[in-house]
């Protein structure tokens, strides 16, 4: 049997790397294997994967020896991080240049870079229709992704550059599920006009990247957009509605209205609608569901993820 290459996963314990890693493992035929880098070795969700055929490797992005070590002998790498645990766009710049700086390093032949757009390319920091937040950025969770991928391209890394799309799941996790009004109905507040808004759901991610290591090198040196379904909020509650059995409602806010709103990122994500809003033809047209689907045969729709999701999405 010819031996299996090595891919890393970060963020394995994750969103996206975690459907990677399943993807990988569930797949008794695959070419490849996980080494599932994570902080916590230890963690309950680290432990599971190695139950299930994972080599667990403990690495901290702001530790560039701790990843050279982390990426040793891997065929391929899978590249995500994560701005929400510490809400600071250069601290996620610094961890993107430790990556790129191990990868290289490491000889890797396939390095997948989950990122986004930098939103200063189409809003520039004197364009006032959007704040500048912390000083230098527009949407800092996109922005800092964009600007870091010149770091992998800089080295000549043999990277592929992989566009999501808003996760699904973050009507679960993130706090954007339905809320209950006082009249009894239940709103989904969104501030995206009329506008479609390209989502999938994160372990389509991880499928998706585990087809573009599939196709060998025909991914290198491109960057590739994905998104299970592209729908409008009206599109979303009417599915919502007729799989969690309520009323819900479209809440279409204004941009300000929902920056104001004060929870932790609140700013930086009503920036972020207000971009997809704003250069929706743009950001639709770079995420092809239909490629999304040739990459990932298995590739949900809305209504799927929500049927299998439903028990789970809290109606507050």
């Amino acid at each position: 049997m010819t031996e299996r290459k090595t891919i890393a996963v970060l963020g394995a314990t994750g969103a996206q790397g975690g459907g990677l890693a399943q993807a990988i493992l569930s797949d008794n035929e695959s070419e490849f294997k996980v080494r599932a880098v994570t902080r916590k070795p230890e963690s309950e969700k680290a432990v599971a994967l190695a139950n299930i055929g994972a080599e667990l490797a403990a690495a901290d992005y702001d530790n560039t020896d701790s990843l050279k070590k982390a990426f040793e002998g891997v065929y391929g790498i899978y590249a995500v991080t994560n701005f929400w645990e510490h809400f600071s766009a250069d601290k996620e710049l610094e961890q993107i240049k430790n990556i790129a700086a191990a990868a290289k390093e490491s000889g890797a032949k396939h390095v997948i870079w989950s990122t986004l757009e930098d939103t200063r390319k189409w809003v520039h920091l004197d364009d006032d229709r959007m704040p500048t937040l912390a000083g230098k950025y527009k949407v800092p969770h996109f922005d800092a992704k964009g600007e870091g991928d010149h770091y992998f391209s800089d080295k000549g890394i043999p990277a592929t550059f992989l566009l999501t799309s808003f996760y699904w799941d973050n009507l679960i996790y993130f706090g954007m599920g339905p809320k209950k009004g006082e009249d009894g109905k239940y709103y989904f507040t969104m501030p995206m006009g009329e506008k479609k808004l390209p989502g999938i759901a994160a372990e389509d991610i991880g499928k998706c990247a585990y087809g573009i290591l599939k196709n060998g090198n025909g991914y290198i040196g491109k960057t590739v957009g994905i998104s299970g379904e592209q729908l409008t909020g009206e599109q979303m509650t009417a599915v919502l509605s007729k799989v969690l059995g309520v009323d819900v409602v479209y809440n279409n806010v204004p941009f300000d209205v929902y920056r104001g709103f004060g929870f932790p990122g609140a700013d930086d994500l009503g920036n972020m609608f207000q971009f997809k809003h704003d250069f929706d033809e743009y950001f639709c047209g770079v995420r092809n569901v239909e490629e999304s689907k040739r990459l990932n045969p298995a590739l949900q729709s809305f209504e799927t993820w929500a049927r299998m999701n439903k028990k789970a999405i809290p109606l507050e």
